[in-house]
């Protein structure tokens, strides 16, 4: 007989992760969004190493997709960037970085890891927009320039992340409050 508990809680946290994921699609400011939440929401909760990277990064190309179809072509010229692979690695690595939550959630980790995530995420997106650009000379000045250029995105991904892990752990943990199978480890 399968796991009950464990197979509800795999199957509530993927579709939280999905559906967060899913609110790309829907008009938003520029970076209000869920992908650094989604990280580190799956790092926290998925027991298994793998899922917890997996899912989000999973998520994200599936909103990736639908946002592709409904763009057309400029957005899935998206898809052959280095910036694309770039977004992919920053977001698996804040999955792992989602495991420092493990066992350890409460507002003021999940605020304090959020805010790191969205520092990681600008710094290392920043640069990848920087680094081969024809637009931002490839001086520290250039760089600096590019980091100045994206500070208003990064008020927004800070706020996004905020939210959405304001939605996404405070939502779970009040569901695994009302449903004690809910309790045991995915």
């Amino acid at each position: 007989m399968p796991n009950r508990p464990l197979a509800l809680n795999l199957t509530v946290l993927t579709g939280m992760i999905l559906a967060v994921a899913l609110t790309r699609l829907i008009p938003h400011p520029p970076n209000f969004s869920p992908v650094e939440a989604m990280a580190l929401f799956g790092g926290a909760y998925f027991a298994r190493k793998s899922l917890a990277i997996l899912v989000p990064l999973i998520a994200l190309f599936v909103s990736d997709l639908a946002l592709g179809m409904l763009m057309g072509g400029e957005y899935f010229s998206y898809f052959v960037s280095a910036g694309f692979w770039l977004v992919y690695l920053t977001i698996a690595v804040l999955a792992v970085l989602g495991f420092g939550l493990r066992k350890r959630v409460s507002v003021l980790r999940v605020g304090g890891y959020s805010v790191a995530s969205a520092v990681i995420f600008f710094l290392v997106t920043n640069f990848g927009v920087w680094y081969g650009s024809a637009f931002f000379p490839q001086t520290a000045a250039g760089l600096a320039a590019a980091y100045v250029a994206g500070l208003p995105f990064f008020q927004n991904g800070l706020l996004g992340t905020l939210f959405y892990a304001t939605v996404l752990f405070g939502g779970y943990e009040l569901l695994k409050q009302r449903i004690p199978e809910m309790r045991q480890a995915a």
